[in-house]
């Protein structure tokens, strides 16, 4: 899932972002509240955590306008986590509220639930075949035999099996499992399809569709 992180104290976005990563998220970055808005235009993000406490653009100013749009959850964090904070944040149009200090994993647990009512359900183990992706254990088997997957592998086999037979372009698998930094004529795609098909072995379970993108066998 794409999550845009928007906090400006620099070391504590670091810090989220990178566990975040961890975890399997892609992950943006923004330090202000003008550059989060000018990121969301570009790039459809699942779920937006959203510091309040913002320079050039306050953090209500962009959960209301992003409330507006409706497109991705916003997961609003604060150094004040009165009742009467959370009201207001919800209030503004925000899915979610986190006072500061926070445990990181409540953290995890809250955008995987934020990103899983951005999308359609989908089951909370995916199956194809004798394929079985286990997202919130970060673990993938084929026939009982554990697949050692890059993060990259495993979100492309995600979103496939997600997909359940429908193709995905490349352009969406770029979008959605690689971050706002990766060169959009890159063949990173392709070449981390090649590398999960050789993992996966035989039967081959990845096709390509021409001009159109990949899906799983029937």
């Amino acid at each position: 899932m794409r999550v845009l992180l928007v906090e400006d104290e620099q070391p504590l976005a670091k810090y989220i972002a990178a566990g975040l990563r961890k975890n399997g998220f892609v992950v943006d970055v923004a330090h202000d509240g003008r550059a989060a808005l000018d990121k969301c235009v570009i790039t459809p993000y699942d779920v937006v955590v959203l510091d309040r406490d913002l320079p050039v653009v306050h953090g209500d100013a962009v959960c209301r306008e992003l409330a507006g749009h409706g497109t991705a959850r916003v997961l609003m964090l604060t150094a004040s986590g009165t009742v009467q904070d959370r009201v207001d944040g919800l209030t503004l149009g925000a899915d979610d509220y986190l006072g500061k200090p926070f445990a990181f994993s409540e953290l995890v647990a809250r955008v995987r639930a934020l990103s899983r009512r951005s999308t359609p359900a989908t089951p909370p183990v995916l199956r194809t075949g004798d394929v079985v992706l286990d997202p919130a254990r970060r673990t993938a088997e084929r026939a009982g035999r554990l697949l050692h997957l890059t993060p990259k592998e495993f979100g492309v086999l995600e979103r496939l099996l997600a997909a359940g037979g429908t193709v995905v372009s490349a352009e969406t698998l770029l979008d959605k499992v690689w971050d706002e930094h990766t060169d959009p004529f890159t063949n990173a795609v392709r070449i981390t399809i090649g590398t999960l098909r050789r993992k996966l072995g035989d039967p081959p379970l990845i096709e390509t569709v021409p001009r159109a993108g990949y899906r799983t066998a029937t």
